[in-house]
């Protein structure tokens, strides 16, 4: 099931983004077979399979890349594949023997996905690093955070995941396109950097208009604007609101019982600490539950601040299913979805090497040794 169904993708076991890419390629309908070291690693990869959601929906083989004919096996995986997903420093998989020449010159149609921090070139290519240097490097870390305080990481988000393996996944699918049109295979450089950039497309714009300043809290869409933000109930709990647009901004100030009138105008900066100080302790006056009451399902643009315990019920997150259960687990459901094409619901993580045999089956296969 899933629009990517015949698809075949071999997947050289790593950590944090290669495998997210691997996860949504597979969700929508992909065989990922994701090769495993036979030995043991430091992949993260949890005791319990079941909460290793980013090796959902896949099959594993397990494998020595040092042993020749185990590197023959992989060749002849390559050979029948459409997409290669790897996440290992520039050169590491030349020195196994399974770069992207020797790959491609098995299969011209591949398209060799390559997941790295910093790139396949430039000076830092072969540094280590993890998601919050590489969105330090292109001014994302910068903008967010407290003003006056320092900057705050978002989690592995952006580096990681979207402007890392989701990048990669929508490298890789233009690259088969591609493929399926001219018959030949390429490369795709899928740098975090690159993507963390990418993704702070639309704040580098502002910022060229003289609308960003490089001030953290000063802007309005990192918490320097009133109505762009989070405020504490009186119950301890928070809210966001954010209505940008002025017609929002009049139903919000008209369901929390202010008037336009008192309050200093929406864009009017010099009033924002104003307005600040109006809102919170105007959200203070009640619970969550009241402005949940109030606001939630209008045009004001709000929502409760749920922590990951509570988001799967709420009542919209459960009536679309955007979570699901997988064997105990609440995870995030395989997402877009498709009219014709449906995702199935994945598998749990396997257990690696659980279907070697079964892979090479059915991919037409005869081990070497």
């Amino acid at each position: 099931m899933g629009p990517l169904a015949g698809v075949k993708v071999v997947e050289i076991a790593g950590i944090g983004p290669g495998p997210f890419c691997a996860m949504l390629l597979a969700d929508m309908g992909a065989d990922v077979v994701r090769v495993d070291r036979r030995e043991a690693s430091d992949l993260g990869i949890p005791v319990d399979r079941r909460f290793g959601v980013l090796g959902r929906g896949r099959r594993s083989i397990a494998l020595d890349l040092k042993s020749p004919d185990d590197l023959k096996t992989v060749m002849a995986l390559v050979a029948k594949a459409d997409i290669l997903v790897e996440g290992f420093r520039p050169g590491v998989m030349e020195r196994l023997g399974l770069g992207p020449d020797a790959c491609l010159a098995v299969n011209p149609r591949l398209v060799y996905g390559r997941m790295t921090g910093w790139g396949q070139d430039g000076p830092m290519a072969k540094a280590a690093g993890h998601d919050i240097n590489y969105i330090s490097l292109t001014g994302a870390l910068a903008a967010i955070g407290p003003a006056g305080g320092a900057p705050v990481p978002p989690l592995n988000l952006i580096g990681d995941f979207g402007g890392g393996g989701m990048l990669l996944a929508m490298g890789l699918l233009a690259a088969v396109i591609e493929a399926g049109r001219s018959g030949k295979g390429q490369v795709v450089d899928a740098a975090m950097v690159d993507g963390a950039a990418l993704l702070m497309s639309s704040i580098y714009g502002l910022r060229a208009a003289g609308r960003w300043t490089d001030t953290r809290g000063d802007n309005i869409l990192d918490g320097g604007a009133p109505w762009y933000g989070v405020y504490e109930a009186a119950c301890g709990r928070h809210l966001s609101i954010a209505p940008i647009e002025t017609k929002f901004y009049a139903e919000l100030i008209g369901l929390m019982g202010l008037s336009a009138a008192d309050l200093p105008a929406q864009f009017d900066r010099a009033g924002w600490p104003t307005l600040r100080q109006i809102f919170t302790d105007t959200f203070r006056r009640h619970s969550l539950e009241h402005w949940c009451q109030v606001l939630e399902g209008t045009d004001a643009c709000f929502a409760p601040v749920l922590t990951m315990g509570e988001a799967p019920a709420h009542p919209h997150m459960a009536a679309r299913g955007t979570f699901i259960e997988i064997d105990g687990v609440t995870q995030p459901a395989p997402a877009p979805r498709f009219s014709r094409t449906p995702s199935a619901t994945p598998r749990t993580q396997p257990e690696t090497g659980e279907h070697t045999a079964e892979v090479l089956r059915d991919w037409g296969i005869t081990a070497a040794g």
